[in-house]
């Protein structure tokens, strides 16, 4: 999540004003899995220094597992409950403005009728956003010449401007991005709202060659411009970045396991007795 918040505020397209983890259910079924009690507590303690990602329980508090899609359309739906405006999307791009103004330019009025007052504004929306769902995971579509308000995308300072239009992502790994090009493990209809409405940001996992992956499979390719490719950093390679090393180094006694998780989480673990074998 910070890597890809990193990258996307470079490419001077977007300005992400929160991230949200929300862990599976407990019926996916995934081998190891343990209690969403456990991973619920875990990720909250990851990410309690945060200022700007949370913990969802939704997708856990379900009666049973919910696809990916339909996660991202509730977090969707509840985003235009909270802030009282449509969210864009790839394909059908809402009417309502985006933040800033292009450098240069004048500002041309956007709503042309008599009921400009109740059309929603910056602070109405942000206040919102800011007081229920002040971490939800949005970035902005491009815009030529854009200026970032400053690099901490620190919402107090965009008030002043009155539009603003939000969108929701799915962050993943590279390793999800290939299993899109499995035959039937993915509804199709379902890969075409994820890809093609909202859109996907990748953090490559061991060098993997995203451009291969998508290539594969002609959803993707049919909507190749709405993957964003996080491009990784020397000093901070992406690679490190994984669960299964972290359940790994923790069964085998591993010291390198700080290397992968916060000290609360490592307490949290050692204290449940979560992923140690009889050995550990």
């Amino acid at each position: 999540l910070e890597r890809a918040r990193d990258y996307l505020h470079k490419t001077g397209r977007f300005i992400v004003i929160g991230g949200i983890v929300s862990p599976v259910h407990d019926s996916y079924g995934k081998q190891g899995l343990v209690s969403s009690r456990h991973r619920l507590i875990m990720c909250q303690l990851a990410v309690q220094n945060s200022d700007w990602i949370r913990v969802d329980p939704w997708e856990c508090y379900q009666d049973t597992w919910q696809t990916t899609c339909s996660v991202l359309e509730h977090h969707r739906d509840l985003m235009k409950r909270v802030t009282g405006c449509i969210l864009s999307n790839v394909n059908t791009p809402s009417m309502t403005p985006v933040i800033g103004q292009p450098q240069n330019e004048t500002p041309q009025p956007i709503y042309q009728n008599s009921n400009v007052s109740s059309k929603p504004t910056a602070a109405k929306i942000l206040g919102k956003v800011g007081e229920s769902l002040s971490r939800i995971c949005c970035v902005r579509p491009p815009v030529e010449r854009f200026t970032f308000v400053d690099e901490n995308a620190n919402l107090g300072t965009v008030m002043r401007y009155e539009e603003i239009e939000l969108r929701i992502l799915l962050l993943c790994g590279s390793d999800l991005l290939e299993s899109f090009c499995i035959p039937g493990l993915w509804n199709e209809a379902d890969m075409e709202v994820i890809v093609g409405d909202f859109g996907i940001v990748v953090v490559p996992r061991d060098a993997a060659d995203t451009d291969r992956i998508m290539n594969h499979s002609s959803i993707l390719r049919k909507y190749k411009n709405n993957i964003m490719v996080v491009k990784d950093d020397i000093n901070h390679p992406m690679s490190v970045v994984s669960s299964t090393k972290s359940r790994l180094a923790l069964q085998h006694g591993d010291g390198h396991v700080v290397d992968y998780l916060s000290q609360p989480v490592i307490d949290y673990i050692l204290k449940s007795q979560l992923y140690i074998n009889t050995s550990g």
